[in-house]
């Protein structure tokens, strides 16, 4: 049996007053907080960019503090108790927390697509990693959580599954392709990211061409988003406007996320790629095309709660149309509605092919190119 909210609450050491007395407080105090879900990196550039270009305040939301996090299980938790009016988390998560007595909801999809892919070089691979089918007889090692689910439910529908040893590489995977101990990874794009630092190439596939899901979302307290709707709306138009100008100005923007995190400084350039790359393949797809910036569907919500369910990773019931809304998104407001007719997504100078005959290209700035199969979003 899932947890209640009440049980939830006592062992975060909460209660439901204290929760509701929180939003209430901050919200009369003006000033809100965003907790990322792990520790300030190159995938939350366009917060930074937009706190620091003003973006919030044009919109009269007072963003006080953007949070280091701890994980995005922790980030959906804690704006669920009402900790904090804004987060950076997961669909994945935002669908466990519902399922465990608490009640956030997804505001926007950042991340269209998941970010999970499988992942080599050529020299842990022994050649070009070109589809799925591939893997059958190579060890596969993933990290915990969805990355292995996701991973998983890939190489099943494929079809080879039963015939590729997955083993648990914890927080290790990318040394431990580099090192030769796996002959792929399923990880995410960021991971692909930082291998190609070393390598000279990295073969990379999206789960996400394959299995409709997405990755980062913007959750928000319930309460405090009912009872301040033209905050969460200003807090996402800012948001989309910093995305969009963070994409046509990476470097910039990067700049932007290092001035406000001083430790990043020696490694703003791999920051920067994990940006451009975001930027170039997960934060535009058809539904923005058509809808706007962080535009959710039914279906990449349902794919992720029934791969959950199947796990048996959910606490409980809980009704995946419930966890997500569209009502906060101002498609009027240029940069949300007309997004993707905002935006110039970087490419690159070293050359990338895409594996059936699109075409790509590398993250700007990079020195060495990371092959995507199976195309583009």
């Amino acid at each position: 049996m899932g947890e209640t909210r009440r049980q939830f609450l006592r062992a975060t050491g909460a209660t439901a007053l204290g929760s509701q007395l929180g939003v209430t407080a901050t919200a009369q105090s003006g000033g809100v907080s965003l907790l990322l879900n792990w520790k300030p990196n190159g995938l939350h550039v366009p917060y930074y960019a937009a706190k620091a270009r003003g973006y919030y305040e044009e919109q009269g939301v007072n963003l006080a503090e953007i949070k280091s996090g701890q994980g995005s299980d922790f980030a959906a938790k804690q704006v669920g108790l009402g900790n904090d009016e804004f987060a950076v988390t997961s669909a994945d998560q935002m669908l466990n927390v519902n399922s465990r007595g608490l009640s956030p909801r997804s505001v926007g999809v950042v991340m269209q697509r998941s970010p999970v892919v499988v992942f080599t070089t050529p020299e842990a691979f022994g050649g070009e990693l070109a589809s799925i089918d591939q893997l059958a007889g190579k060890t596969v090692g993933t990290g915990p959580g969805m990355v292995k689910i996701l991973t998983k439910l890939l190489l099943e529908e494929k079809g080879v599954l039963s015939d590729v040893n997955l083993v648990d590489t914890g927080f290790d995977t990318v040394q431990q392709l580099l090192g030769g101990k796996i002959d792929a990874a399923g990880g995410v794009f960021a991971d692909a990211v930082v291998a190609r630092q070393s390598a000279e190439e990295v073969y990379s596939i999206p789960v996400a061409e394959t299995i409709p899901s997405y990755g980062h979302v913007v959750g928000a307290n319930s309460d405090f988003a009912d009872q301040n709707p033209e905050v969460v709306r200003g807090f996402l138009n800012a948001t989309a406007r910093g995305a969009a100008w963070a994409t046509d100005n990476p470097k910039q923007a990067t700049d932007a996320l290092v001035a406000a995190n001083p430790a990043l400084e020696e490694t703003a350039e791999t920051q920067r790629a994990k940006w451009v790359e975001m930027a170039r393949n997960y934060v535009l797809s058809e539904s923005v095309r058509q809808q706007g910036w962080g535009w959710s569907n039914a279906e990449p919500w349902e794919t992720m709660y029934q791969a959950l369910r199947d796990a048996g990773l959910l606490g409980g019931e809980v009704n995946p149309a419930s966890v997500w809304t569209n009502d906060f998104l101002d498609v009027d407001y240029q940069y949300v509605g007309k997004y993707a007719e905002q935006v110039t997504p970087p490419g690159g100078s070293a050359g990338t092919t895409t594996a059936g005959g699109s075409s790509g290209t590398t993250a700007a700035g990079t020195e060495r190119g990371t092959t995507t199969a199976g195309g583009n979003n």
